[in-house]
Protein backbone atom coordinates (compact mmCIF):
# COMPACT_ATOMS: atom_id res chain seq x y z
CA UNK A 1 0.00 0.00 0.00
CA UNK A 2 1.94 3.01 -1.36
CA UNK A 3 1.52 6.05 1.06
CA UNK A 4 2.79 9.80 0.50
CA UNK A 5 2.27 11.32 3.92
CA UNK A 6 4.03 14.27 3.35
CA UNK A 7 1.16 15.64 0.76
CA UNK A 8 -1.47 15.04 2.89
CA UNK A 9 -3.89 17.64 3.81
CA UNK A 10 -5.71 16.69 6.99
CA UNK A 11 -8.66 19.18 8.12
CA UNK A 12 -7.40 20.23 11.68
CA UNK A 13 -10.15 22.72 12.78
CA UNK A 14 -14.04 22.49 14.05
CA UNK A 15 -16.49 23.01 11.27
CA UNK A 16 -19.44 25.76 11.87
CA UNK A 17 -22.52 26.06 9.64
CA UNK A 18 -25.49 23.60 8.36
CA UNK A 19 -23.19 21.05 6.99
CA UNK A 20 -21.91 19.81 10.41
CA UNK A 21 -25.70 19.88 12.06
CA UNK A 22 -26.91 17.89 14.65
CA UNK A 23 -30.50 16.47 15.40
CA UNK A 24 -31.47 18.89 17.65
CA UNK A 25 -30.35 21.61 14.85
CA UNK A 26 -32.03 20.47 12.11
CA UNK A 27 -35.82 21.97 10.75
CA UNK A 28 -37.96 20.51 8.86
CA UNK A 29 -37.50 23.35 6.39
CA UNK A 30 -33.97 22.61 5.73
CA UNK A 31 -34.83 18.89 4.39
CA UNK A 32 -38.32 18.74 3.54
CA UNK A 33 -39.49 20.00 0.16
CA UNK A 34 -43.26 19.13 -1.10
CA UNK A 35 -44.43 19.58 -4.14
CA UNK A 36 -46.78 22.59 -4.96
CA UNK A 37 -49.90 22.73 -6.75
CA UNK A 38 -47.68 24.25 -9.40
CA UNK A 39 -45.45 21.23 -9.11
CA UNK A 40 -48.21 18.55 -9.25
CA UNK A 41 -49.76 20.17 -12.30
CA UNK A 42 -46.30 19.79 -14.19
CA UNK A 43 -46.05 16.70 -12.80
CA UNK A 44 -49.66 14.86 -14.08
CA UNK A 45 -49.16 17.05 -18.06
CA UNK A 46 -45.80 15.28 -17.89
CA UNK A 47 -47.38 11.47 -17.13
CA UNK A 48 -50.07 12.64 -19.62
CA UNK A 49 -47.28 13.06 -21.94
CA UNK A 50 -45.23 9.80 -21.26
CA UNK A 51 -48.41 8.02 -21.29
CA UNK A 52 -49.04 8.58 -25.04
CA UNK A 53 -45.45 8.39 -25.74
CA UNK A 54 -43.93 5.59 -24.19
CA UNK A 55 -40.26 6.08 -23.88
CA UNK A 56 -37.61 3.70 -22.07
CA UNK A 57 -36.90 5.78 -18.78
CA UNK A 58 -32.69 6.06 -19.97
CA UNK A 59 -33.72 7.84 -22.87
CA UNK A 60 -36.17 10.52 -21.09
CA UNK A 61 -34.46 13.89 -22.03
CA UNK A 62 -35.00 16.01 -19.21
CA UNK A 63 -34.61 19.82 -21.41
CA UNK A 64 -38.34 17.93 -23.02
CA UNK A 65 -39.90 18.62 -20.07
CA UNK A 66 -39.76 22.27 -19.05
CA UNK A 67 -41.76 22.10 -15.68
CA UNK A 68 -40.23 25.34 -14.69
CA UNK A 69 -42.35 25.20 -11.01
CA UNK A 70 -40.53 21.74 -10.63
CA UNK A 71 -37.20 23.11 -11.96
CA UNK A 72 -37.55 25.80 -9.20
CA UNK A 73 -37.92 23.09 -6.55
CA UNK A 74 -35.00 21.49 -7.57
CA UNK A 75 -32.64 23.83 -7.82
CA UNK A 76 -33.45 24.43 -4.21
CA UNK A 77 -32.72 20.31 -3.72
CA UNK A 78 -29.38 21.22 -5.36
CA UNK A 79 -28.64 24.11 -3.01
CA UNK A 80 -29.43 22.12 -0.04
CA UNK A 81 -26.84 19.35 -1.11
CA UNK A 82 -24.14 21.50 -1.52
CA UNK A 83 -24.49 24.01 0.63
CA UNK A 84 -26.77 23.10 3.20
CA UNK A 85 -27.49 20.01 5.45
CA UNK A 86 -26.24 17.89 2.33
CA UNK A 87 -29.98 15.84 2.31
CA UNK A 88 -33.42 16.23 1.36
CA UNK A 89 -36.52 14.74 1.45
CA UNK A 90 -39.29 15.76 -1.90
CA UNK A 91 -42.58 14.69 -0.79
CA UNK A 92 -44.02 13.12 -3.40
CA UNK A 93 -45.14 12.04 -6.32
CA UNK A 94 -48.72 10.60 -6.69
CA UNK A 95 -47.76 7.24 -7.39
CA UNK A 96 -51.42 5.76 -6.96
CA UNK A 97 -52.83 8.18 -9.41
CA UNK A 98 -49.92 7.82 -12.00
CA UNK A 99 -48.93 4.17 -11.42
CA UNK A 100 -45.11 2.87 -11.09
CA UNK A 101 -43.99 2.75 -14.47
CA UNK A 102 -44.52 6.41 -15.04
CA UNK A 103 -43.55 7.31 -11.67
CA UNK A 104 -40.07 5.86 -12.38
CA UNK A 105 -40.30 8.39 -15.65
CA UNK A 106 -40.75 11.15 -13.69
CA UNK A 107 -38.07 10.69 -10.51
CA UNK A 108 -35.70 10.09 -13.35
CA UNK A 109 -36.79 14.21 -14.99
CA UNK A 110 -36.73 14.92 -11.86
CA UNK A 111 -33.75 13.84 -10.68
CA UNK A 112 -31.55 14.67 -13.86
CA UNK A 113 -32.62 18.15 -12.69
CA UNK A 114 -30.12 17.96 -10.36
CA UNK A 115 -27.02 16.19 -12.10
CA UNK A 116 -27.30 13.58 -15.21
CA UNK A 117 -27.80 9.87 -14.63
CA UNK A 118 -24.89 8.08 -14.71
CA UNK A 119 -24.48 3.88 -14.60
CA UNK A 120 -24.47 1.90 -11.40
CA UNK A 121 -22.96 -1.02 -12.72
CA UNK A 122 -20.55 -2.12 -15.25
CA UNK A 123 -23.04 -4.01 -17.34
CA UNK A 124 -24.50 -0.35 -17.77
CA UNK A 125 -27.50 -0.11 -15.20
CA UNK A 126 -28.94 3.30 -15.33
CA UNK A 127 -31.72 2.81 -12.93
CA UNK A 128 -31.20 0.45 -9.94
CA UNK A 129 -34.08 -1.67 -7.80
CA UNK A 130 -32.94 -2.06 -4.06
CA UNK A 131 -34.67 -4.70 -2.92
CA UNK A 132 -33.82 -8.27 -1.25
CA UNK A 133 -32.81 -11.13 -3.50
CA UNK A 134 -32.30 -13.47 -1.07
CA UNK A 135 -28.51 -13.95 -1.87
CA UNK A 136 -25.99 -13.13 1.15
CA UNK A 137 -23.42 -10.61 1.49
CA UNK A 138 -19.94 -11.95 1.79
CA UNK A 139 -15.67 -10.79 1.18
CA UNK A 140 -15.75 -11.26 -2.70
CA UNK A 141 -19.49 -12.25 -3.37
CA UNK A 142 -20.34 -9.40 -5.53
CA UNK A 143 -23.33 -9.15 -3.78
CA UNK A 144 -24.06 -5.91 -2.54
CA UNK A 145 -25.56 -5.42 0.97
CA UNK A 146 -28.15 -3.33 -0.78
CA UNK A 147 -29.57 -6.45 -2.63
CA UNK A 148 -30.28 -7.81 1.04
CA UNK A 149 -32.58 -7.64 4.23
CA UNK A 150 -29.83 -7.19 6.05
CA UNK A 151 -28.81 -3.85 8.63
CA UNK A 152 -26.41 -1.59 6.34
CA UNK A 153 -23.14 0.14 7.82
CA UNK A 154 -22.97 3.84 7.75
CA UNK A 155 -21.42 3.74 3.89
CA UNK A 156 -21.64 6.54 0.59
CA UNK A 157 -22.96 4.98 -2.54
CA UNK A 158 -19.60 3.71 -5.03
CA UNK A 159 -17.22 4.57 -1.72
CA UNK A 160 -15.49 1.01 -3.46
CA UNK A 161 -14.73 2.25 -7.03
CA UNK A 162 -12.90 4.90 -9.51
CA UNK A 163 -15.60 7.37 -9.58
CA UNK A 164 -18.25 8.15 -7.05
CA UNK A 165 -21.26 9.54 -7.73
CA UNK A 166 -22.04 13.42 -6.71
CA UNK A 167 -25.19 12.52 -6.13
CA UNK A 168 -27.51 9.42 -5.14
CA UNK A 169 -31.35 9.67 -5.54
CA UNK A 170 -34.20 7.23 -4.24
CA UNK A 171 -37.88 6.80 -4.95
CA UNK A 172 -40.12 4.77 -2.63
CA UNK A 173 -41.93 2.59 -4.63
CA UNK A 174 -42.85 0.33 -1.92
CA UNK A 175 -41.87 0.24 1.86
CA UNK A 176 -40.73 -2.76 3.82
CA UNK A 177 -43.57 -4.20 6.26
CA UNK A 178 -41.23 -3.16 8.80
CA UNK A 179 -37.65 -1.61 9.75
CA UNK A 180 -35.83 0.00 6.43
CA UNK A 181 -35.53 3.10 8.73
CA UNK A 182 -33.04 5.27 6.70
CA UNK A 183 -30.43 7.33 9.03
CA UNK A 184 -27.82 9.89 7.86
CA UNK A 185 -25.03 11.90 9.51
CA UNK A 186 -22.62 14.51 7.70
CA UNK A 187 -19.33 14.11 7.67
CA UNK A 188 -18.42 17.20 8.95
CA UNK A 189 -20.68 16.35 12.15
CA UNK A 190 -18.42 13.11 12.59
CA UNK A 191 -14.93 15.14 11.92
CA UNK A 192 -16.16 17.49 14.90
CA UNK A 193 -16.88 14.52 16.99
CA UNK A 194 -13.71 13.00 16.30
CA UNK A 195 -11.86 15.97 16.73
CA UNK A 196 -13.22 16.16 20.12
CA UNK A 197 -13.48 12.83 21.18
CA UNK A 198 -10.54 10.73 19.04
CA UNK A 199 -8.40 13.68 17.64
CA UNK A 200 -5.29 10.79 17.40
CA UNK A 201 -7.59 8.88 14.66
CA UNK A 202 -7.75 11.39 12.58
CA UNK A 203 -4.84 11.50 10.24
CA UNK A 204 -4.97 7.32 9.94
CA UNK A 205 -8.77 8.37 7.77
CA UNK A 206 -6.66 10.75 5.50
CA UNK A 207 -4.35 7.55 4.81
CA UNK A 208 -5.25 4.43 2.57
CA UNK A 209 -7.22 1.72 2.64
CA UNK A 210 -8.63 -1.23 0.81
CA UNK A 211 -11.97 -1.63 -0.31
CA UNK A 212 -13.78 -4.64 -1.77
CA UNK A 213 -14.71 -3.67 -5.29
CA UNK A 214 -17.74 -5.93 -5.38
CA UNK A 215 -16.83 -7.35 -8.24
CA UNK A 216 -17.29 -4.26 -10.76
CA UNK A 217 -14.24 -4.45 -12.09
CA UNK A 218 -13.23 -5.41 -16.03
CA UNK A 219 -11.19 -8.95 -16.34
CA UNK A 220 -7.27 -7.19 -16.24
CA UNK A 221 -8.33 -5.22 -12.89
CA UNK A 222 -7.62 -6.31 -9.85
CA UNK A 223 -10.90 -6.87 -6.87
CA UNK A 224 -9.55 -4.58 -4.39
CA UNK A 225 -8.82 -0.83 -4.69
CA UNK A 226 -6.67 1.47 -2.04
CA UNK A 227 -8.01 5.10 -1.58
CA UNK A 228 -8.37 7.23 1.66
CA UNK A 229 -11.67 7.75 2.85
CA UNK A 230 -11.40 11.15 4.02
CA UNK A 231 -9.93 14.04 1.84
CA UNK A 232 -9.67 17.64 2.69
CA UNK A 233 -8.61 20.11 -0.63
CA UNK A 234 -7.70 23.02 1.48
CA UNK A 235 -6.56 25.26 -1.67
CA UNK A 236 -9.81 24.45 -3.79
CA UNK A 237 -12.75 24.42 -2.34
CA UNK A 238 -12.42 23.57 1.75
CA UNK A 239 -14.49 20.55 1.39
CA UNK A 240 -14.32 17.19 3.51
CA UNK A 241 -15.01 14.03 0.83
CA UNK A 242 -15.21 10.94 2.09
CA UNK A 243 -15.46 7.16 0.68
CA UNK A 244 -16.95 5.41 3.82
CA UNK A 245 -17.54 1.15 3.24
CA UNK A 246 -17.04 -0.51 6.08
CA UNK A 247 -18.18 -3.72 4.71
CA UNK A 248 -16.17 -3.08 1.72
CA UNK A 249 -12.76 -2.10 4.22
CA UNK A 250 -13.04 -5.24 6.07
CA UNK A 251 -13.91 -7.44 3.03
CA UNK A 252 -11.17 -5.58 0.98
CA UNK A 253 -8.03 -6.65 4.03
CA UNK A 254 -9.77 -10.39 3.76
CA UNK A 255 -9.21 -10.40 -0.24
CA UNK A 256 -6.30 -8.60 0.02
CA UNK A 257 -4.46 -11.23 2.54
CA UNK A 258 -3.74 -8.02 5.15
CA UNK A 259 -4.45 -7.40 8.18
CA UNK A 260 -5.26 -4.35 9.37
CA UNK A 261 -3.01 -1.46 10.64
CA UNK A 262 -3.73 -1.32 14.34
CA UNK A 263 -4.80 2.91 13.68
CA UNK A 264 -6.57 1.62 10.86
CA UNK A 265 -8.43 -0.26 13.32
CA UNK A 266 -8.30 2.42 15.82
CA UNK A 267 -10.20 5.00 13.47
CA UNK A 268 -12.25 2.35 12.50
CA UNK A 269 -13.53 1.84 16.12
CA UNK A 270 -13.83 5.24 16.52
CA UNK A 271 -15.61 5.62 13.54
CA UNK A 272 -18.11 3.04 14.82
CA UNK A 273 -18.51 5.07 18.71
CA UNK A 274 -19.21 8.23 16.37
CA UNK A 275 -21.89 6.59 13.91
CA UNK A 276 -23.78 5.06 17.32
CA UNK A 277 -24.34 8.61 18.35
CA UNK A 278 -28.09 8.76 17.78
CA UNK A 279 -28.00 12.89 18.98
CA UNK A 280 -25.73 13.16 15.97
CA UNK A 281 -27.85 11.30 13.36
CA UNK A 282 -31.71 11.71 11.95
CA UNK A 283 -33.22 9.04 10.61
CA UNK A 284 -36.78 8.25 9.13
CA UNK A 285 -38.77 5.72 6.93
CA UNK A 286 -39.41 7.07 3.29
CA UNK A 287 -42.88 6.30 2.48
CA UNK A 288 -44.43 5.27 -1.18
CA UNK A 289 -43.54 8.15 -3.53
CA UNK A 290 -41.21 10.24 -1.27
CA UNK A 291 -37.77 11.13 -2.97
CA UNK A 292 -34.63 11.07 -0.71
CA UNK A 293 -31.65 12.54 -2.07
CA UNK A 294 -28.01 12.82 -0.49
CA UNK A 295 -24.65 14.46 -1.25
CA UNK A 296 -22.82 11.18 -1.56
CA UNK A 297 -19.65 12.53 -0.89
CA UNK A 298 -20.17 14.75 2.47
CA UNK A 299 -22.74 13.15 3.60
CA UNK A 300 -23.18 9.08 4.55
CA UNK A 301 -26.30 7.08 5.01
CA UNK A 302 -27.63 3.31 6.14
CA UNK A 303 -30.76 1.67 6.52
CA UNK A 304 -32.03 -0.70 8.90
CA UNK A 305 -32.97 -4.76 8.25
CA UNK A 306 -36.01 -5.23 7.70
CA UNK A 307 -39.32 -7.60 7.50
CA UNK A 308 -40.76 -7.73 3.84
CA UNK A 309 -44.40 -8.97 2.79
CA UNK A 310 -44.82 -12.54 1.47
CA UNK A 311 -46.77 -11.72 -1.69
CA UNK A 312 -43.93 -10.38 -3.95
CA UNK A 313 -46.16 -7.58 -5.63
CA UNK A 314 -46.40 -6.21 -2.19
CA UNK A 315 -42.62 -6.33 -1.44
CA UNK A 316 -40.30 -3.69 -0.26
CA UNK A 317 -38.41 -1.52 -3.82
CA UNK A 318 -36.61 1.52 -3.56
CA UNK A 319 -35.57 2.64 -7.15
CA UNK A 320 -32.01 4.28 -7.16
CA UNK A 321 -30.27 6.92 -9.21
CA UNK A 322 -26.67 8.16 -9.45
CA UNK A 323 -26.21 11.20 -10.26
CA UNK A 324 -22.81 13.10 -11.28
CA UNK A 325 -21.79 15.37 -13.78
CA UNK A 326 -18.18 15.14 -14.00
CA UNK A 327 -16.59 12.62 -16.13
CA UNK A 328 -18.47 10.58 -18.49
CA UNK A 329 -21.78 8.29 -18.09
CA UNK A 330 -20.19 5.21 -17.91
CA UNK A 331 -19.72 3.60 -14.46
CA UNK A 332 -15.99 3.92 -14.19
CA UNK A 333 -16.36 7.68 -14.93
Amino acid sequence: MKRDDANIKVLDRRVEGKKAWTRADLKEEDWLFRLTPECLDEVRAAATTLRANPTPVEKLEVQKFPMPACRRLMDDVRKVLDDGVRFAIVDRLPMDEIGNEVGRSLYWVLSSMLARPVEQKLTGTMIYDVRDTGQKAAAGSGVRPDQTNMEQYFHNDNSYNTTPPEYVGLLCERPAKSGGISHVISFYTVHNELLRTHPEVLPRLYRQFWFDRQKEYRPDEPQVICEPMFSYDADHDERLRARLGLFQIQSGYTLQNEPMDDEAKAALAALKEVFAKPELTFNFTLERGQLQYANNRELCHRRTGFEDYEDPAQKRNIVRVWLRNAGERRYQG
